[in-house]
């Protein structure tokens, strides 16, 4: 039926990269198929590939009987001796069919199961190969646009690039050069389907990892990366080793290493910060390149307000806010920027709303400033037990002083006090930093 099978074996396998053995198998049930197709359902077929002579041979069995009651499952046992004189009856006797007779029909029929079987195989391996590949950045060729995705040829398979994984600033032609991030691999009955990015915060961090070596030895660590895709990046690295400057390392020199990533995004900036354990430092870094005055850290909301220096403001904020924004999601805290000048405003106007609570004198709003209660409000939602720390203070003091500070907050027309010369509050000009 095939000529030279065993070479056309060989062939196909080395072409296509597919197991021998899958081959066989595959010509195996496609010629049990055409024998079907040929002789019907009712024959008991045993189909086997000889490697020795390169052929598949087909055998049909029939039980050895003294009468036939079903000629596609028994012959007697006259003739089964002619076959083979030693037979017995009850015996199965296996004998050879030629494939030759199975018509150009049968033939066909095999060849749809091999190339069905054959794009089986390949799309497993297709799929075998990337599985574990998530990850890793791939390059490969603009074959053409499906609804605003960018379908790309990876050479033995396809991928996709969708729509919302691209950069919006980004144009491609058929036929141009493309790396992108492999995000997804999915087994599809129609094949696995490649899912690509190239505005992932991941694919970032495996540029630098390509770009770095000391990333990809693992003495350099990126911790944490934030981006708004086509605009700016911050990626935040620390050392495993005190010798190694983690940002001097991913920059290179005079910024060669730096200045690859940025050219692969077309001209992202990238702000590279060091990693700190400690969240206000860390958030300092962040920032940069504003310079931070203070930071007060609120544990409970997760958040930090941030001091800088009146004509660092505008740079700490970044146009539209994108700076706070990046620095926020690379930290994963609330940032509440907000200047030096504003900041001390606030501090006097919250100790002048304590010193104007009826029954709180100069020492008692600044022992309670001290202990951490910045303004009237900060009093109204306190508990008698929180001011108990305070020297002097009783349980009905404490009282008192709270309920005072609602009713100021009710009545803040009552306390308005703009024209009356106060005290500055402690420590205004000069409160602690964090």
């Amino acid at each position: 039926m095939i000529s030279d099978l065993k070479r056309m074996i060989e062939q196909v396998s080395r072409e296509k990269g597919i197991d021998p053995y899958i081959l066989v198998k595959a010509l195996e049930e496609a010629v049990k198929a055409a024998a079907r197709k040929k002789h019907g359902p009712d024959y008991e077929l045993e189909v086997t590939y000889n490697e020795e002579l390169g052929e598949i041979e087909v055998f049909e069995f029939k039980e050895v009987v003294t009468e036939v009651t079903s000629p596609a499952l028994q012959i007697d046992l006259k003739k089964a001796r002619e076959i083979d004189p030693e037979c017995e009856l009850g015996d199965d006797l296996g004998v050879k069919m030629d494939t030759e007779a199975f018509g150009r029909i049968a033939a066909q029929s095999a060849k749809q199961v091999i190339m069905q079987r054959l794009k089986e195989a390949e799309r497993d391996i297709v799929y075998d190969d990337f599985k574990d590949r998530r990850g890793e950045i791939i390059n490969g060729i603009v074959q053409r646009f499906d609804r605003g995705n960018i379908v790309v040829n990876l050479g033995r398979t396809e991928a996709e690039l969708p729509l919302k994984e691209q950069i919006s600033k980004e144009t491609y032609r058929q036929g141009d050069r493309i790396r992108a991030y492999i995000l997804d691999v999915r087994q599809f009955s129609r094949g696995p389907q490649i899912i690509l990015s190239r505005t992932h915060p991941n694919f970032l961090a495996a540029l630098f990892e390509n770009e770095v070596p000391e990333i990809s030895e693992g003495i350099v660590q990126i911790v944490q990366v934030a981006r708004e895709p086509g605009s700016r990046a911050k990626i935040a690295v620390a050392s495993r080793d005190s010798d190694v400057d983690p940002v001097g390392a991913c920059v290179g020199m005079k910024g060669s290493r730096v200045q690859a990533v940025v050219q692969e995004l077309r001209g992202e900036k990238i702000d590279i910060v060091t990693w700190n354990p400690d969240p206000a430092k860390f958030i300092c870094n962040a920032l940069a390149p504003a310079e931070i005055v203070r930071v007060i850290v609120d544990e409970t909301g997760h958040s930090m307000e941030v001091v800088v220096p009146d004509d660092q403001l505008s740079l700490a904020i970044g146009k539209k806010g994108q700076n706070v924004r990046l620095a926020s999601r690379l930290t994963g805290w609330a940032i509440e920027v907000t200047s030096e000048t504003n900041y001390n405003a606030a501090l006097k106007q919250g100790y002048q709303s304590l010193i104007a609570i009826e029954g709180v004198s100069e020492k008692i709003a600044s022992e309670l400033y001290e202990d951490g209660f910045r303004s009237a409000r900060d009093l109204a939602v306190a508990s008698t037990n929180d001011l108990l720390s305070l020297p002097d203070m009783t349980e009905e003091k404490a009282a008192g002083i709270i309920e005072g500070a609602r009713q100021g907050i009710a009545k803040p027309e009552e306390t308005d006090r703009e024209d009356e010369v106060l005290p500055d509050a402690p420590g205004a000009e000069e409160p602690p930093g964090a």
